[in-house]
């Protein structure tokens, strides 16, 4: 599949909490409607990337880019580039959606609400603006019948549908999902699954840390194996998981279920 130019963009990345480095000098890109999965071992590193892109973390050195904003940087009066405001990266943040392990949801708030929090919060709509919207988008995620609903009256997947819901609901430029399923019940990870799928075939950017190999086997154009710290390895999706070249790589994906050839 061909892509634009990259509107994701990690220079030389680095990110270390105390004296433990973990990240050490990412490189990586992606473009304009492509699904980029990110996977590796634990602790690698691949949840510190997506916090950094979302500015939930500063990272140490190197540039991050998304669209044409400098993740944590702005350019001063002389063109040179400076910290940004708490309130300058609020703005950069609200257009990256990011998904999470845990759904994030507010109890206090009804499906329809959470899904339209964002608009109202950011965006300054009222609540009569975005009632159509926040509809809409909880059918695209199957749940436009539970639109009345809490979270504890929802189940696992059907919160972590609405938690996507909210986060496309501002119309990002690029999709973040932090191992989205992780936090589910095995019978429950297929409908999250499913709407990713269909967020994928409709073109949405996105960069998916993952360990469900086989769905990242199906749905991603690009894979990247991040291990210690480093972009080990990255190609599509079938030329990494059928013929990885990197010996880590191989070793990986024979311990998380024997998909290498």
């Amino acid at each position: 599949m061909a892509h634009s130019e990259p509107i994701v963009e990690l220079t030389e990345v680095t990110k270390s909490f105390g004296e433990v480095e973990v990240l050490k000098g990412i490189n990586m890109q992606v473009s304009r409607g492509e699904a980029a999965f990110i996977i590796g071992p634990s602790g690698s590193g691949k949840s510190t990337i997506l916090r950094c892109i979302n500015a939930l973390e500063s990272y140490d050195s190197g540039r991050i880019r998304v669209g044409d904003a400098i993740i944590g940087a702005v350019p001063d009066r002389k063109g040179r580039l400076v910290r940004a405001s708490p309130q300058q990266t609020a703005r950069m943040r609200a257009e990256i959606g990011m998904v999470f392990q845990r759904f994030n949801l507010f109890p206090h708030m009804t499906a329809l609400d959470n899904v339209t929090a964002g608009l109202r919060m950011v965006k300054g709509k009222s609540r009569r603006e975005v009632a159509s919207i926040g509809t809409a988008l909880l059918d695209r995620v199957g749940l436009a019948h539970k639109a009345g609903a809490y979270p504890n009256q929802l189940s696992g997947g059907q919160q972590q549908r609405v938690a996507i819901a909210r986060a496309i609901a501002t119309q990002p430029e690029v999709m973040l999902f932090d191992e989205p399923t992780s936090a589910l019940d095995p019978e429950l990870v297929g409908e999250v699954l499913e709407v990713i799928r269909d967020l994928a075939r409709d073109g949405m950017t996105m960069l998916v840390v993952t360990h469900e190999i086989h769905f990242a086997l199906e749905v991603a154009d690009r894979i990247l194996f991040v291990d210690q710290g480093r972009v080990a390895e990255e190609n599509t999706a079938r030329e990494l998981i059928t013929r990885p070249q990197h010996e880590r790589t191989r070793a990986f994906l024979q311990r998380i279920n024997g998909t290498t050839e």
